[in-house]
């Protein structure tokens, strides 16, 4: 399967947040972030194991109690069932893998 990123559609999350479909599979999907500066994804907790990388700009990051500042090239993974935020440094992108498949987005607007 061969995905274009020009062809996918955004999904804008509101306050800064855009999302992209990028795959959907059986056990996993991943989906590419685009947030602006200073924009957050409160504290949420879901049942989904995460990894996600940095590919511009940065975040403050909380995992559980542990908060960090991630720039660009940086990973992170959340265990399920975890609570976790972020908040923009910069104008940032990344990518995240979800296993299994996350289809809820309670924070969406």
């Amino acid at each position: 399967m061969f995905i274009f990123h020009k062809n996918i559609p955004k999904v804008d999350m509101g306050k800064g947040v855009v999302r992209q479909d990028f795959a959907n599979g059986e056990k996993l999907n991943v989906l590419h972030w685009n947030m602006a500066d200073g924009s957050e994804v409160g504290r949420h907790v879901h049942s989904q194991e995460q990894f996600g990388l940095v590919i511009r700009g940065g975040f403050e990051m909380i995992i559980g109690d542990e908060k960090q500042i991630l720039s660009a090239g940086d990973a992170y993974v959340v265990p399920a069932n975890v609570p976790h935020s972020f908040i923009a440094i910069g104008d940032t992108e990344a990518i995240d893998v979800f296993s299994p498949v996350k289809e809820d987005f309670p924070w969406k607007k």
